[in-house]
């Protein structure tokens, strides 16, 4: 299901992600009167930067989850202003092995990620998160990793879940910006929804997603000039969550994804919601996750995805029926992964 990186490559993607850390927390909290702030959010600590704005207004910014990586990047604020992200740098951790978006896809997340995106609580799902988990671990997925989607979440309105930022962007613009002939979606009932897509191009598609809601109708988030479309079980991935580093030809951008543990089961409860006419996305559910368990249990670190299964089997009836089918199902295929299950 992967076969390891070389050090070589596993060495140029960590120092790329610290090159793009390091870029990105200059251009974007390069402002006066500033501080960092740590906060805990259910459990799970965080870095934020406070500023004032020119109306006076108190701001927060996203810098990232509390590690050694951020810690570190946060005490050297000062002595690395004026840092450039190398492309070159990219393509050699490229030509060494790691994996890469493609150009098309890689223009559209950078550019949401240029507008604040992901400084706003944006995170990155689906299989583009699933690219960016391989090179992180330092592994190349064998299966699993195309895509004619690029999918995004937000906690919206779900203050439990929120990566809390009083920051405003214009997603929209954003999207108009790139002039790819996206056009947004309508509903049924006539109204723009949370769905983009280019009637030329099937390769480009892009969803907006955000956690259920009673109403189960796109929910307008006005502070991003963007519709969320409610999908069952989606506050799974968008707690605790992590940073990683995209890649292409033409850069590399950071990006909020979920935890690679609650990617991994949110995959198999969505194999068993999925219906019957999206069998092939379900079967590449069933193979990420997979991947994502053999590589917890070769490198024994199985306790992850066991603790993320206990915590979804235990949310209720629902969660726990469509999170045994989804183990079974893989099960089923790779039999070794039914020790890290009790069902």
């Amino acid at each position: 299901m992967y076969t390891e990186l070389s050090l070589s490559a596993q060495t140029a993607y960590g120092e790329l992600f610290d090159q793009v850390q390091s870029f990105e927390m200059q251009r974007y909290l390069n402002v006066a009167g500033g501080s960092f702030h740590k906060r805990t959010i259910k459990g799970s600590d965080y870095w934020y930067f406070g500023y004032r704005d020119i109306d006076g207004k108190g701001k927060m910014v996203y810098v990232g989850p509390d590690s050694d990586r951020v810690v570190g990047l946060i005490e050297s604020f000062d002595a690395n202003k004026g840092n450039k992200l190398s492309i070159p740098q990219s393509q050699a951790a490229l030509a060494l092995g790691c994996t890469p978006t493609t150009n098309k896809h890689f223009k559209i997340i950078k550019r949401l990620s240029d507008y604040g995106l992901f400084r706003a609580g944006g995170i990155l799902i689906g299989t583009h998160a699933f690219l960016t988990y391989g090179n992180m671990l330092g592994v190349k997925w064998q299966s699993g990793n195309r895509t004619m989607d690029v999918d995004f979440a937000h906690a919206g309105k779900n203050i439990s879940v929120a990566l809390p930022a009083n920051i405003r962007i214009d997603a929209h613009s954003a999207i108009e910006s790139l002039e790819m002939g996206f056009l947004p979606i309508n509903q049924l009932n006539g109204q723009v929804g949370a769905q983009y897509r280019n009637p030329k191009d099937e390769e480009l598609r892009l969803d907006f997603l955000t956690s259920e809601t009673r109403a189960g109708q796109p929910v307008l988030i006005s502070s991003l000039n963007l519709k969320l479309q409610p999908l069952k079980f989606m506050e799974f991935s968008l707690s605790n969550t992590i940073q990683t580093c995209l890649i292409s030809n033409l850069g590399a951008c950071r990006v909020n994804v979920p935890a690679p543990e609650r990617f991994c089961i949110h995959k198999l409860i969505v194999y068993a919601e999925r219906p019957i006419e999206e069998r092939t996305k379900s079967n590449k559910d069933l193979m990420q996750a997979a991947s994502l368990c053999k590589y917890f249990l070769d490198m024994g670190q199985e306790h992850r995805v066991i603790a993320a299964y206990e915590e979804a089997a235990n949310k209720g009836k629902g969660w726990k029926k469509r999170l045994e089918q989804g183990v079974l199902a893989m099960i089923e295929k790779e039999p070794d992964l039914a020790k890290l299950f009790v069902i």
